[in-house]
């Protein structure tokens, strides 16, 4: 990239498209209200700080030798650039409080101010991990509270609070099946798990994880588990199955039942994946569905953007034939006060039909995702949750119905939480599914997750959540007509250009996964003078 003499990009742009950026070029590399920022280290001061510290009041070096022989290399920076900096930074990314967030299988919502504010109490927000028990029983008060409506909006009788993430929750869930089946005398036996072509990859990888052999059904038509193909691989070495639910293509799979009555028949469990359990959440009870084991997202379905850049929050619910083998530790309460069951020898006294798979992390769960779960049901209520459930459906639908007269739905009739479009409609127009995705970056939009699931050609997951208003939804819909429309003019070569207006081009994803840059290094006198 060339620099001019106060260190500021001449041209923020490169590859196709330069041209029309060309005009737009400007002294500073700023674009109107588009500032261009340079890394701290290109503009920091490394010989001074933006910080006074008091002189040390003794001299005594109890460093030994390992004290530091030379500067530490870090720019010094004042308030003031500390502050435009990571402002300026911040203005450069997409984020939910700036619009629809369309990632399927992802449930990025609103997170409301509400869930934030309660996080942040200080009884929460203070709690030391290692607390006594004696200061901390609000804490496993709301722990105690939480599990209850878990259990309540699952039908389940047991739920694991421990799992730090879903896929945390996954590998309790396949723990508890495997200790099931050696407390059966079948742990050498049975080492197959079935996963359906669609699954969330972290599924076949929970499997593995726990020394089963995967093995992947078929789709029919519909886009659902072939019920027929998974019958014909059941048999006695059969662990169990793992089934997303609604799965993976947005669909609510219609043969759940009979799938979980064929496995259990055939001596195996029914692992659910819980992902996207925000499209079923007060609607339908997995207990009820015939599931022994299925992990929660409290960070999608229960507030917090998934991947928001806080911790996430697994909870695995169990069936009663998996309720002995759960994890320490987990919350007790005697005569009004709450207590932690914390070893297996305890777990087992308490049930003396099987013994806990032992304890999966250091600590109890995730504090802060917990009292978020908990105020966004207590603010929404048994019908809040359920109308939100309701309402992402609807959303879905309504953008499914939106687009299809210009692009190519997946599959056949309504969808449940999200809306899956394969890229037929891009054939012979010489746009790809990655140019399409550039393409929405111009026009303000995240774009949606594409290729994925891997079962659809080039596909187009997009899952709008209950949080957008139909002025959103129609905006967003409106954009994606236009480019569809315009893919199909013959505007291929604009496509190809996108993203024009991002603060950077279209990089090389390939070149920069395969020789990331991950450390900065001073320009040497031959480029600094360019």
């Amino acid at each position: 990239m060339n620099m001019n003499n106060q260190g500021r990009p001449t041209t923020p742009t490169s590859g196709a498209g330069e041209a029309a950026q060309s005009s737009a070029k400007t002294f500073t590399g700023n674009k109107a209200l588009q500032i261009e920022e340079l890394l701290s280290f290109e503009f920091g001061d490394f010989a001074g700080t933006g910080v006074d510290l008091p002189e040390l009041k003794s001299n005594a070096n109890r460093l030994g030798g390992l004290a530091r022989k030379s500067d530490i290399g870090l720019p010094g920076l004042s308030e003031p650039e500390t502050m435009r900096h990571f402002v300026r930074l911040s203005q450069k990314n997409y984020a939910i409080d700036m619009g629809p967030f369309p990632l399927g299988s992802c449930t990025m919502k609103h997170n409301p101010r509400l869930n934030e504010k309660m996080a942040r109490l200080s009884g929460f927000g203070d709690l030391h991990p290692l607390a006594p028990e004696s200061a901390v029983q609000g804490a496993l008060e709301l722990i105690d509270n939480l599990a209850f409506w878990l259990k309540e909006l699952t039908g389940m009788p047991a739920v694991a609070m421990s799992p730090k993430a879903g896929a945390h929750g996954e590998l309790c869930g396949m723990m508890a099946i495997k200790a099931a089946l050696v407390a059966r005398g079948e742990g050498d036996k049975r080492t197959r798990v079935l996963a359906p072509e669609s699954s969330h990859g972290t599924n076949p990888a929970t499997a593995a994880q726990c020394g089963f052999t995967v093995e992947n059904i078929p789709a029919d038509k519909t886009g659902r588990v072939d019920l027929a193909a998974m019958k014909e691989k059941l048999g006695p070495d059969i662990a169990g199955i793992m089934v997303t639910n609604p799965n993976t293509c947005g669909l609510f799979e219609r043969d759940i039942r009979a799938i979980a009555d064929a496995v259990h028949e055939a001596g195996g469990y029914f692992y659910c994946d819980g992902a996207n359990f925000n499209a079923i959440a007060g609607k339908v009870r997995p207990g009820d569905l015939g599931v022994d084991a299925m992990h929660i997202n409290l960070h999608k379905t229960f507030s917090t953007p998934h991947g928001g850049g806080g911790p996430g929050s697994g909870p695995t619910v169990l069936s009663e034939a998996l309720a002995p083998f759960a994890p320490v530790p987990y919350v007790i309460c005697e005569d009004g006060k709450y207590s932690l069951i914390e070893t297996r020898r305890a777990a087992k006294a308490e049930d003396a039909s099987g013994e806990s798979l032992g304890r999966l992390t250091a600590f109890h769960g995730q504090m802060g995702m917990f009292v978020r779960a908990l105020s966004y049901m207590m603010s929404h209520g048994k019908d809040g949750v359920r109308q939100a459930s309701e309402d992402a459906v609807l959303n879905a639908n309504y953008v499914l119905a939106r687009l299809k007269s210009e692009m190519t739905p997946a599959f056949e009739g309504h969808c449940m939480h999200e809306a899956l479009f394969d890229d037929r409609f891009l054939k012979d127009t010489g746009v790809e599914t990655i140019d399409f995705a550039k393409a929405m970056i111009d026009e303000g939009y995240h774009p949606m997750t594409m290729y994925f699931p891997l079962v659809v050609h080039g596909a187009m997951l997009i899952e709008p959540t209950e949080s957008e208003s139909m002025r959103e939804l129609d905006l967003f819909c409106d954009a994606m007509l236009s480019l569809a429309k315009r893919a199909k003019a013959g505007e291929a070569e604009a496509f190809k250009a996108a993203p024009v207006y991002a603060p950077r081009r279209r990089l090389d994803e390939t070149a920069a996964a395969r020789n990331p840059v991950l450390r900065w290094t001073p320009a040497s006198p031959a480029e600094a003078a360019e």
